[in-house]
């Protein structure tokens, strides 16, 4: 009897280890990656690289570096340093090549924004940021977790959005320059 206890015990245990294995493998996507060509630039940004960092900088005007591949459920993690002038942001869930509030997520990177409910963390727009977050000229992290309806946005680990949307369920994902000024952004990763 006790020599079919341990073969069955570890059958067990392997089917424990191959079903957490199953859930726990997923795609990996590095975004906006210098000599690749999975994204597009559109708009008068100039978008360089120094160092691995993604430089998007320009006197006047906007301009967006958006991918070419369509992502629906996936968290999306990045770094980004702003200057004090640029108005920047992360877009999730476009639905084509004109990014802007009303055809995508626009999380909003902009701490002096003259309209403080569209400032750092705002999906704008939509929802006003749950927490005032300090991002001018440092490094900062943004997290965005997309499951069917549900995005939630995190700002160096804190929690500055959280909202519903069932029209919007995938799309193209892109980064902004606006106004004048100088963002940066570095490791860009998209899992799904």
């Amino acid at each position: 009897m006790k020599s079919y206890l341990i073969p069955l015990s570890i059958l067990a245990l392997m089917s424990i280890w191959s079903c957490k294995q199953n859930a726990t493998q997923q795609s990996v996507d590095l975004l906006f990656q210098e000599n690749t060509d999975t994204w597009l630039t559109l708009g008068n940004a100039a978008w360089s690289f120094d160092n691995g960092a993604l430089i998007g900088s320009l006197d006047t005007g906007g301009g967006f570096v958006i991918t070419k591949a369509v992502y629906q459920d996936f968290t999306l993690s990045l770094e980004f340093m702003p200057d004090s002038t640029i108005n920047s942001g992360v877009f999730i869930r476009c639905e084509g090549e004109e990014l802007n509030p009303f055809n995508c997520h626009e999380l909003n990177i902009w701490d002096l924004h003259p309209n403080q409910d569209f400032r750092t963390g705002a999906i704008v727009a939509k929802t006003t940021p749950s927490a005032n977050v300090h991002t001018i000229n440092q490094w900062n992290t943004y997290k965005v977790e997309c499951q069917d309806a549900q995005v939630k946005v995190y700002i160096n680990d804190t929690l500055t959005a959280n909202y519903t949307d069932t029209t919007r369920l995938q799309g193209y994902i892109g980064l902004q320059a606006a106004g004048s000024g100088e963002v940066r952004f570095r490791n860009v990763m998209v899992t799904f």
